[in-house]
């Protein structure tokens, strides 16, 4: 702490210097803080900003749950007294739907899907993020054979159906390596860009302090990368979910896919309705699902950036 001068030469207040002020006092930048005029004061406005902020929260997420009941009170009453055959009353489909999903033999189809896709979605995210990794340690490997993970990367996984069932046949292992294919390609390309990505300064300076190569990647380089890989596996959920679908639907015997396809066949069109309902559940459950694990797993980087926006 300094005196600060008056050009007359006497001594005023003392002068705060900045790079020794306390870091539990708020910056008063915030216009609600900087109204306050006392300490107790401005940790009450900051108390405020964050009340606000969490309401302002709230709303947009009672507002998107209010848009979606209106759209299904819509759809029940325009449907109400349809006679169109391809476009039943939501009532009969949600009746039916909770006499095959809920309490019907349809619960197997459902946890056929789910098995498959629990697997296969593992299997390309566990090998996703080893693969990448091991591309960034030996960078001229990787540098070498990019071009083609690109290249493959742009093939659509569907096309290659015909050649894996002709190699596998039809059947559970079928579906998996499907969904592992075509799942696999956004969380190991994300996996290494985003090692890639890591600063220079930060492994140098884990060099200087005689880190291991096994700490370093721990430390610095995977929670660097963290943000990309964890986008690259919510890119990779939404893949495995489409891939189940259309593995089942193309070469199953079971499966929710199946369940769709079967129930057109006979013309069951509200029975197909119903697969259709239980697949946009589980899509939105899974993403659900995983917007939480992001919370948690990437909550230090969501933080950062909380605070430069306010910055």
């Amino acid at each position: 702490m300094t005196m600060a001068e008056t050009p007359s030469g006497t001594t005023t207040e003392p002068a705060v210097d900045s790079r020794t002020a306390s870091p539990d006092v708020p910056s008063v930048a915030d216009p609600l803080v900087a109204a306050a005029t006392t300490p107790s004061q401005q940790f009450s406005a900051r108390s405020r900003r964050r009340g606000l902020t969490s309401l302002r929260k709230t709303v947009l997420s009672i507002w998107r749950l209010w848009f979606f009941a209106v759209v299904l009170v819509l759809w029940w009453f325009l449907s109400a007294d349809s006679t169109n055959t391809f476009f039943p009353p939501l009532k009969n489909i949600l009746t039916q739907l909770w006499d095959l999903w809920v309490i019907g033999d349809a619960r197997s189809e459902l946890w056929s899907s789910l098995e498959h896709f629990a697997v296969g979605y593992a299997i390309a995210g566990i090998a996703g993020v080893l693969i990448g990794a091991l591309l960034w340690k030996f960078h001229r490997v990787g540098e070498a054979v990019s071009p083609v993970l690109y290249f493959v990367y742009v093939i659509p996984t569907a096309a290659l159906l015909p050649a894996i069932m002709a190699i596998m046949g039809i059947g559970a292992s079928m579906q998996i390596t499907i969904i592992v294919l075509a799942a696999i390609w956004p969380t190991l390309l994300n996996t290494l860009d985003g090692m890639r990505g890591t600063d220079p300064v930060k492994i140098d300076t884990a060099r200087a302090m005689h880190l291991s190569a096994t700490r370093t990647v721990w430390t610095v380089v995977l929670p660097g990368a963290m943000p990309q890989i964890m986008a690259g596996l919510r890119h990779s959920l939404q893949i495995a979910v489409i891939m189940m679908v259309v593995s089942e639907l193309v070469a199953s015997n079971s499966g929710i896919g199946f369940f769709i396809l079967e129930a057109q066949q006979r013309f069951a069109i509200t029975d197909m309705w119903t697969g259709i309902i239980v697949l946009a559940l589980i899509g939105s459950v899974l993403t659900f699902l995983f917007i939480l694990v992001e919370r948690v797993v990437l909550a230090w980087y969501l933080g950062a950036r909380a605070v430069e926006q306010k910055g």
